[in-house]
């Protein structure tokens, strides 16, 4: 019997993570010739979420955990969590009702065809109109300038077959942009248009900062724009800065003292191209810093419990 493993992150999600446990576990009970398991990996919850796993696990010897000793943020601990399942494919889905359940059942039908990986779409969303703008404006901006293909408008919500995962845990890549890893090492997949909803219960806990981490992480790993911009922008202000030095200059040797503009010319250009420098200097930080924590090769993620994997 194939067996089925859904994965599902958390982090202070204690008002959901029980009614969507009773939801996935009706969906699977739809499909009886399938075995399961539902697997919650938990990033240092500080609201009970932890004790409200525990509980469910005692209940449930299918549901299983991963407490994290820390959070290690909204990359590192999917990646982690998909490794450490033991189905013949794994469903990620999100903690906060946003990821339909309803479409399990047309995911495994879709990878019985065939399909190693199932990718659902964002094609809609109840969210914010303007955020909604703004994730399409990043999107299309990665996906114009990255060296491999990109996927607009995927969370990383869908179906990854065992042999998918067996690459995610050979990457050997302490900070792995799972979008990323699907669009370039992935297998033929079939995309799955849906509407994205609404939170259930709770506050999303993304941020400007979280989501910054997460676009430059995008940004570092599969684009050369940002290197290549710091190139032609200092091109082209040199190419600007000489021939309006050599206009001066010419204007200067003709109308002698009554060509006099005072320090203003200078006193802007300077503080422009300060501005200028310190903008690349921090997009090549951004490269730098991607690169060091490549090279410190820590793990993704360290457990402090895990619950209910002892019976395999």
């Amino acid at each position: 019997m194939k067996r089925i493993s859904i994965l599902v992150p958390t982090y202070n999600e204690i008002d959901n993570v029980r009614p969507l446990s009773e939801a996935i576990i009706a969906e699977l009970k739809k499909l009886p010739q399938y075995d399961y398991e539902l697997v919650f990996i938990d990033n240092d919850s500080k609201d009970g979420t932890r004790d409200l796993l525990r509980q469910m696990c005692a209940e449930n010897k299918k549901i299983k955990a991963i407490l994290n000793a820390k959070n290690f943020g909204q990359n590192n601990s999917p990646c982690y969590g998909l490794i450490q399942t033991t189905g013949d494919c794994v469903i990620m889905i999100c903690a906060d009702f946003q990821d339909p359940i309803e479409l399990i059942p047309t995911f495994i039908q879709e990878w019985e065809k065939g399909y190693k990986i199932v990718s659902a779409i964002k094609t809609t969303s109840k969210e914010n109109k303007f955020v909604r703008f703004l994730r399409t404006c990043y999107y299309k901006l990665i996906k114009k300038f990255s060296d491999v293909e990109q996927i607009e408008h995927f969370t990383g919500f869908g179906l990854y077959d065992r042999s998918f995962i067996n690459i995610m845990r050979d990457l050997d890549d302490p900070t792995p942009f799972l979008r990323g890893v699907v669009a370039e090492l992935g297998y033929k997949r079939k995309e799955i248009p849906y509407e994205q909803q609404l939170r259930k219960a709770g506050k999303s806990k993304n941020n400007f900062f979280t989501l910054y981490d997460l676009a430059m992480l995008s940004f570092t790993s599969y684009t050369k724009i940002g290197l290549r911009l710091a190139t032609f922008v200092g091109l082209f202000i040199a190419i600007v800065s000489f021939v309006i030095a050599l206009i001066y200059f010419i204007m200067k040797l003709c109308m002698w003292d009554s060509f006099n503009t005072g320090m203003a010319p200078v006193v802007i250009g300077m503080f422009f191209l300060g501005a200028v420098q310190l903008i690349f200097l921090g997009l090549i930080g951004e490269y730098i810093l991607s690169i060091n924590k490549r090279l410190m090769k820590r793990p993704l993620v360290i457990e402090e419990e895990r619950l209910n994997f002892e019976e395999e």
